[in-house]
Order: structure tokens, then C-alpha cells, then sequence
């Protein structure tokens, strides 16, 4: 076990380095290798669902929600409802339509159990090409608030439709009482779980009781929501938006710096191995398919793959095409809140003025649908058997049709969403965004300034130490007041660049690292032990870490 995990983390780590320097989604690569690697003689590693949705699933949504903007969802409410919630419902519905219309002895709980299933995107292969490509901050939002939601809706789904399939009786209202109890409670058990996390904030001065807590925290909101029959997922969504809104007010810097890296090395290892499993899971998948004919498998492939592909196109172009005022009441910002000065909704004005998707954008969105490990996770938690002791209907069927699809649409759409992306021209205006940070600097910069003259007036005896920082500050703010100078005169979307800019950094950097250089030859000369080296060379890196990674930021 020892060997195949360090195989497997040998694996991960090289396709990473392939995908830095390819551009081709690791997400995408490591699947293939699986089916691979699953091809050869010798033991697979299964899938346990259980383990997938209880271990891996929570600190995933909880990283991601973690990562998200509150804000920024709550003004695109209306798309990632539309597509997290409405979108899924229907997507399982017509598949369970579809199987029970189109596939021999197939029922409709079961066509609908893997409808559920292959219904929410898992946009960790969209977003990783989506970033890289430099996709519009709007756009990441969408996809990045349809992944955190979509999953409750699916597995809400998925546990009423085996319930009907199991003990053979539906009924639509009480179906529907279901979902929206779980839905509210486990935002309610997500609110009161970041609350509590708030609330034990004070008590952690230390980083790593931070990051303790931080790690638990997912798992907590997830068992307490599965403890009282409420959606779990949702709770650890919730939980991970209210924290990581709140955490600029109430962590510390060295807790947030530690924590980020902690989540990303959680994320780099746990998404690279549940992308390993899915390859793995084909010999399982495929041997139960002897008993199926061959147009039966091929109608249920057809009918799984068809609808997840064209529904998501469709159904984009026809909520685009609603009237604006019906915009507005599915969510998102009234034209009376945007005018209030002052607020979040002053910013979202723009935003709210330019609310339709471009075809550009629909077309993207459309290919960004692409399903992973919780498909897989979710049908594999489909039971053996029925209430009366039969075989679970076509389970080995539902498996195969989830595969493909996962397979379908993680290395096809995975493989091409990039090329796709800079075909239709889609890339973020990367001088506003480097206009609006230098504006939010300067003005962080002026509000120490009034806040440093309102302490010498107070406290006289700080003059000194107030002078001393002012001089820091003010040579700071002509530096970002510099920048949005050139920032404003520029009619490019990309970056100015600077001479005199880029020749300061240089000089800094080369301070940094000539400061580094000596307190290295110090400790070989043993003037200076390890630990306070470790000290000294963390202040460094974090004044590196300041600088922009490229000179024009």
C-alpha cells in the first residue's frame, strides 16, 4: 500500500510538471492514466463512495467555497441557481425520461437515479484551464458557484429517486418537501458551524490551531447536516463562504498565509488521486455489462451522453432569452438597490447592466460542464438490491452510462476547453484589474495616513515612530498613485509595462536575494544557528511574497 501510494504521488507530481508546461489539464491526464494503469495485470484500488463522499467530498466544497466570493455569487445568483439547481433537476429528469422511453425493461426511478448522478459538473478541470487561459472574473464565478451548489441538489436527488426505485413508491410532493428540507437545513447547519468557527476565532492566536480548526471544520458541518437528515454538502458550501468571507475581519495574517498553503496542498494531492481512481474503476464497470446487449448499452450511452451534452447549450441560450425584469426577480440586484451609494450594489451596477451572457459566453459555459469523481461517487452508492430482495434495477448499466459519461466529457471537454476559450477571444481585461487593485491600495494607503496623524494628535510621544511610517507610506502611495497614471493612459486590455517600474522591482528583488545569499553563508560559517535562519529567511519570503510575479502587476 506503502509503494502504490508513492507511486501514485510520483504519478501526480509528474503530470503536474506536464501540465505546467503543455497547458493540458491534469484533471484530463490523470484519468487516462488510470484506465492505464487499470489495463494491467495486478490489483485496481476501488472506489468506496462512502469514503469519496465522506472524506474527500467536504474539504474539496469547503477549499473551493473557501476560495469563492460571497459577493461576487449573490450577483450572479440567477445563472448559478439556474444552473445548479434547475439545470440538474432537469437533467435528471430527462435522462430517467429517456431510459424509460428509449431502454429495454429500464424504469424511470432508475433512469432518474443515474440522471442524478451524471447531472452536477465538477469544474475543477474548467476552472484549472480557466484560470490559466485568464477567463473572465465573471465567468469564473458561474462556474466556480455552480460546482459548490450543484452537488446537494444532485445527491438530494439521487437518494429520492433510489428510494422509489428501491421500495417502489414516489410521491411528487413529498419528493419535493424532502429536497427543500434538506436544502434549508443544511444551509442553517452551514450558518451555525461558521458562526462557532467565528466564534473560536479569538481563542486561536496561534497558526496552527488555526489551521486545525480550519481542517475540521468541513467535516464537522458535513457529519452534523448527515446527523440531522439535511443536506451535508450544502452545509460544508455555506460554512466555507460565510468563513471565507468573514476571514480578512477576524484571522490573522500568519493563520491565512499558513492555511491557503495548507488547502492547496490538500487540494494538489486529493483531487490528483480521486482523478487516479476514476481510471481505475473501468474493469469493475465493464464486467458487469455481459448480461446487456450490445444496442441496449449503446441506446443508454447514447441517451446519458446526449442529454448532458445538449441539454446545458440549450438550456443556457433559453434563460438568456428571458425578459430582464424576470432576471432580476430570479436573483440578483434591483435596479432601485444598485443607485444606493455607497454599498455592494453600487459596485454590481455594471454588472447588473451587462447581465446577459454573450454568445461567446454561453458557448464557454456550455463546454465547461465537465463531471468527475462525485458522478462516480454517487452512482456506485446505489444499493444491490431492492426492498423485496431482487436485483437493484440495470445497476451495471447505470455504472457503465456514469463512466462514459464522466470519461466523455472530463477528457473530451477537458482536453479542448482551452483551445476553445481562445478561440472565442474570452480573457479577462487584465488592466482594470490591475487599475482596480492599485486604486484599493492607494486607498488603504491614505486611510493609515489619516489613521497615523488622528494617533500623533492623540499620543504626541509617537511623533517619531509616526514620521517614520509616514515616509514609508507616502513613498508608497506615489508608487501605486504612478502606476494608475499609467494604468488610466493606457487603451490596451493588456498590462502597461514600466521601465522605471520594472527596473525598482529588479533592485528589490536583487536586495532580497543578495540579503538571503548572506544569511546563508552566516549559518555555513556557524555564526548563525538553523532556527534563527528560518526566522530571518520567512521575513524574507513574505517580502518577496509582495511583489508582483510579473513586473507590470
Amino acid at each position: 500500500m506503502l509503494l502504490f501510494v508513492l507511486a501514485a504521488v510520483a504519478v501526480i507530481v509528474a503530470v503536474r510538471w506536464v501540465a505546467t508546461h503543455t497547458g493540458l489539464p491534469a484533471a484530463a491526464l490523470l484519468p487516462l492514466i488510470g484506465i492505464a494503469y487499470a489495463l494491467l495485470p495486478g490489483p485496481n484500488v476501488g472506489l468506496d463512495p462512502e469514503l469519496v463522499l465522506m472524506v474527500v467530498l467536504p474539504p474539496l466544497l469547503y477549499s473551493a467555497a473557501l476560495d469563492s466570493s460571497l459577493l461576487d455569487i449573490r450577483r450572479n445568483l440567477r445563472i448559478v441557481v439556474s444552473l445548479s439547481v434547475l439545470l440538474v433537476l432537469l437533467t435528471g429528469l430527462l435522462v430517467g425520461i429517456g431510459f424509460h422511453l428509449f431502454v429495454a425493461g429500464a424504469t424511470l426511478a432508475a433512469g432518474i437515479a443515474v440522471g442524478a448522478a451524471v447531472a452536477p459538473p465538477d469544474p475543477v478541470a474548467a476552472l484549472a484551464v480557466g484560470r490559466r487561459v485568464n477567463l473572465p472574473p465573471k465567468m469564473v464565478t458561474i462556474i466556480q458557484g455552480e460546482g459548490l451548489l450543484n452537488d446537494a441538489t444532485a445527491l438530494t436527488m439521487l437518494s429520492v429517486a433510489v428510494a422509489a426505485a428501491v421500495g417502489g413508491e414516489f410521491s411528487f410532493p413529498g419528493a419535493v418537501g424532502k429536497f427543500v428540507l434538506a436544502a434549508a437545513g443544511g444551509v442553517a447547519v452551514g450558518a451555525a458551524v461558521a458562526w462557532v468557527v467565528r466564534l473560536a476565532r479569538p481563542l486561536t492566536t496561534d497558526p496552527l490551531l488555526s489551521n486545525a480548526i480550519s481542517l475540521a471544520t468541513p467535516f464537522v458541518a458535513y457529519l452534523l447536516g448527515e446527523e440531522l437528515h439535511v443536506s451535508g454538502v450544502l452545509a460544508v458550501v455555506v460554512a466555507g463562504l460565510i468563513v471565507g468571507h468573514q476571514t480578512p475581519q477576524f484571522g490573522s495574517g500568519a493563520a491565512r498565509l499558513q492555511t491557503n498553503a495548507v488547502w492547496r496542498l490538500v487540494d494538489f494531492f486529493l483531487e490528483g488521486f480521486v482523478f487516479l481512481l476514476i481510471g481505475q474503476q473501468l474493469p469493475e464497470v465493464i464486467s458487469g455489462l455481459r448480461e446487456y446487449d450490445t444496442s441496449t448499452i449503446v441506446i443508454a450511452v447514447a441517451v446519458s451522453v446526449g442529454v448532458v451534452l445538449l441539454l446545458r447549450p440549450a438550456w443556457l441560450v433559453l434563460t438568456q432569452s428571458l425578459p430582464r425584469s424576470l432576471h432580476t426577480r430570479l436573483g440578483g440586484i434591483s435596479e432601485q438597490d444598485s443607485d444606493e451609494p455607497g454599498t455592494a450594489r453600487q459596485i454590481a451596477r455594471s454588472d447588473r447592466n451587462d447581465r446577459r451572457l454573450t454568445p461567446s459566453e454561453v458557448t464557454a459555459l456550455s463546454w465547461s460542464g465537465t463531471r468527475g469523481v462525485i458522478s462516480l461517487a454517487a452512482i456506485f452508492t446505489l444499493p444491490l438490491t431492492t426492498n423485496s430482495g431482487a436485483p437493484f434495477p440495470d445497476r451495471n448499466l447505470l455504472l457503465f452510462c456514469t463512466f462514459v459519461v464522466v470519461l466523455v466529457t472530463l477528457v473530451g471537454q477537458g482536453l479542448t476547453f482551452a483551445p476553445l476559450v481562445r478561440m472565442l477571444g474570452l480573457r479577462a481585461n487584465e488592466t482594470d484589474q490591475a487599475r482596480v487593485r492599485n486604486e484599493a491600495r492607494s486607498a488603504a494607503v491614505e486611510a493609515a495616513l489619516a489613521r497615523l496623524d488622528d494617533l500623533a494628535a492623540e499620543e504626541p510621544d509617537c511623533a517619531a515612530a509616526v514620521n517614520g511610517t509616514r515616509t514609508q507610506l507616502l513613498a508608497r502611495l506615489k508608487r501605486y498613485r504612478g502606476r494608475l497614471d499609467l494604468l488610466q493612459q493606457s487603451g490596451s486590455s493588456e498590462i502597461p509595462t514600466s521601465p522605471e517600474y520594472e527596473r525598482a522591482l529588479r533592485v528589490r528583488r536583487t536586495a532580497i536575494a543578495a540579503q538571503r545569499e548572506e544569511l546563508v553563508r552566516w549559518r555555513d560559517s556557524g555564526r548563525l544557528p538553523d532556527e534563527e535562519l528560518r526566522v530571518l529567511e520567512r521575513e524574507l519570503d513574505h517580502e518577496e511574497l509582495l511583489l508582483p510575479k510579473r513586473a507590470a502587476n
